[in-house]
């Protein structure tokens, strides 16, 4: 069973009507978005009243002043009012602060409430365990998506899932906007690589890598929980809390919600706009920028000639960005590359986010790496194939392939996606 809560989209649509339709020469009305947690308390809080309920959240679990979904389901009088007993709190990779950047996150308890905080990030990311979610009424999540298909929350959303039909219990989504718009672009990825099981002790999981989906998907959470239930068939009763006032065009500005950092090198939207652009190269030699103010903005390494790969991209004239050698030099980088040394890079340059293309980006990035300094690149093809996505791209790439060819032919698939995803979508 799959629902959304059709009262609180209305009230959104309606609210973009009246916007729309008002007097020519008129200031338009800002746009009020308002995120899963809050429409769940104004409007829908008859799904976990007089409940025993958890939570899998972090420090992007908030509503639009900042206050914590925690906070809000403890003592907010609504909640109060409505018998809502929060018993038990989960966190996702990066624990439940964000602020952790490592395997093996132990569990710990939250001070505000006592709760326990039960880890789902050991040597991956894992379900919540079956016996810790029997003696609930109901599962919730409130994670930050950031648009991209190797994003791990939406991993542990697709595990909690299952583990909530497992017991016969209601999982409920609250929903938040996409900060990458309602585009999709970008290389599939190669089914064979896809893995959406959960992680057993003869296979391990792949939260990042669920679903051949393209690079920029298109979605928010609570969309992607109706994709997911609906074509892995998870029997699950799902609700979802949807955002109202949001359109698929907005960029996260836009909403004028707090942007909550979701992960240590998510440091601004402008990160994680170029995020799926550079991810793949987490499985090369070549850093990203972590360790730096502007991770995924720029990449380096001591051996590139950056001035060259900078001419090389700047010469491919691509959408709505300008490429710019620099030096960086990373600082206590958590992926280990190059800590302390001055590197030679390039930065990338957002200039019309409206008009970039982060798949031939990503594309254009390697094949210049590989024609500027390609004795010295090295790539572990199996780790950046799971994150870009297409093996027979990255091989053509390392050769005599052309970028825009390796992305222009994923269009297709891109668009075969879009298609079958629509009868899942919640917002226009």
């Amino acid at each position: 069973m799959v629902g959304v809560l059709m009262a609180s989209m209305l009230g959104g649509a309606h609210a973009c009507a009246r916007a729309s339709a008002q007097a020519p020469g008129r200031r338009p009305e800002p746009v009020v978005v308002r995120p899963g947690i809050t429409v769940l308390l104004d409007d829908s809080l008859d799904l976990i009243a007089g409940r025993r309920i958890a939570l899998i959240t972090n420090q992007t679990g908030v509503d639009a002043s900042g206050v914590s979904d925690v906070d809000l389901l403890v003592h907010d009088a609504r909640a109060k009012r409505a018998n809502v007993a929060l018993v038990r709190l989960f966190s996702p990779e990066h624990g439940i602060r964000g602020t952790a950047d490592r395997p093996g996150l132990p569990d710990e308890i939250d001070r505000a409430t006592g709760l326990t905080v039960h880890s789902l990030y050991g040597r991956e990311t894992i379900p919540p365990p079956d016996s810790l979610l029997r003696d609930l009424d109901a599962l919730v999540f409130d994670l930050q998506d950031i648009g991209t298909r190797t994003w791990t929350y939406v991993g542990v959303m697709v595990y909690a899932m299952r583990a909530a039909a497992r017991v016969g219990i209601p999982f409920i989504v609250l929903d938040r906007p996409n900060p990458l718009t309602g585009r999709a672009e970008g290389p599939l990825l190669d089914r064979a690589l896809a893995n959406p099981e959960d992680p057993t002790s003869e296979r391990r999981g792949q939260a990042y890598a669920l679903y051949p989906a393209p690079l920029r998907h298109g979605m928010t959470m609570g969309e992607l929980a109706q994709f997911f239930a609906g074509e892995l068939q998870i029997p699950v009763t799902l609700h979802v809390v949807p955002v109202t006032g949001w359109r698929r065009s907005m960029w996260w500005e836009e909403t004028k919600l707090p942007w909550i950092v979701p992960s240590p090198a998510m440091v601004s939207t402008t990160s994680a706009l170029l995020y799926p652009a550079l991810v793949a190269f987490e499985s090369s030699n070549v850093s990203v920028g972590r360790g730096t103010d502007r991770p995924f903005q720029r990449f380096g390494a001591p051996w590139m000639n950056a001035d060259s790969v900078a001419r090389l991209l700047e010469e491919r004239g691509l959408s709505g960005v300008r490429f710019e050698a620099e030096r960086f030099t990373p600082t206590a980088p958590t992926d280990g590359k190059f800590g302390g040394r001055a590197v030679p890079g390039v930065r990338i340059v957002v200039e019309d986010r409206d008009r970039l293309q982060v798949g031939r980006i990503g594309a254009a990035v390697l094949w210049a790496i590989q024609r500027a300094s390609g004795d010295s690149l090295r790539v572990q093809a199996r780790g950046f194939d799971l994150r870009f996505g297409t093996p027979a791209g990255r091989e053509a790439l390392l050769g005599t392939g052309d970028p825009d060819e390796v992305i222009d032919a994923a269009l297709p698939g891109v668009v075969a996606f879009q298609q079958a995803t629509r009868k899942y979508l919640i917002y226009r």
